[in-house]
């Protein structure tokens, strides 16, 4: 707190017939919450999105081509959620180190009755979060929820995810992609590929728990997404407080 009610009570703020106020302040990496990956995260090679080189993208000034400023107002649009973890195990959360494969993508489609296509925000709940959050209630902490052992997308979903052309994929765990991932000497290869290559923002941290349950309920899936991050100049990512308007 900058100020707070202590102040008012006990100091002089300085303001005329009784008035007092609270001010806060947050210092934080901007990829520690809620979030998207921006187009300026990750590099392959030397080469970030949309064959530039990675040192003339970003510098120690920030992300002067694609800082996430750039797209902070197109992050509203079609949402689908796919409920990955409801729709292939009776207890709703995949375990750990589960990868989700293309054709798991293609039954939980089949099941909730929708599409994905063009320019659409994929979003997939896998459950983590949820056994995380049990966790916490049962005295165990978040454990390694973040950068530690998660169900996630596969490798191999990435020519599904370019064939069906969707905006951004976000998802209820820290990295989106299964981990441990499925190479030996690799860090993120989904991320390698998708974001430089592919043009993919990447949503990580996501609570999609509510949205799953009203999904189920009404067994609708696609809704209004209203996601856009706070738009600071030249960042490669950056928190969001996303809506899902049904």
């Amino acid at each position: 707190m900058l100020t707070s009610g202590l102040d008012h009570e006990h100091g002089d703020q300085g303001f005329p017939h009784g008035l007092g106020g609270a001010d806060d302040v947050v210092f934080m990496p901007l990829q520690a919450a809620t979030q998207w990956d921006g187009l300026g995260h990750i590099f392959d090679h030397g080469m970030a999105w949309n064959g530039r080189r990675a040192s003339e993208v970003v510098t120690s000034d920030g992300d002067g081509v694609t800082g996430i400023e750039t797209a902070a107002d197109r992050f509203v649009g079609r949402g689908v959620l796919l409920d990955v973890g409801r729709a292939l195990v009776q207890s709703t959360e995949l375990t750990d180190g589960y990868a989700i494969s293309p054709d798991d993508l293609d039954k939980t489609l089949r099941k909730q009755a929708v599409e994905v296509g063009c320019g659409d925000f994929l979003l997939i709940r896998t459950g983590q979060l949820t056994r995380a959050r049990r966790g916490v209630a049962g005295g165990h902490g978040w454990g390694q929820y973040a950068g530690g052992p998660a169900p996630g997308l596969s490798f191999a979903t990435i020519d599904w995810l370019r064939d069906r052309d969707v905006a951004a994929v976000a998802t209820d765990t820290w990295g989106v992609e299964v981990r441990p991932n499925e190479f030996d000497d690799a860090f993120q290869p989904f991320h390698q590929v998708v974001i430089p290559h592919l043009g993919l923002f990447l949503g990580e941290l996501w609570d999609l728990d509510g949205l799953a349950d009203a999904c189920a309920t009404d067994g609708r899936y696609e809704f209004m997404l209203c996601a856009a991050p706070i738009p600071f100049t030249g960042a490669v990512g950056s928190p969001v407080n996303p809506i899902a308007i049904r």
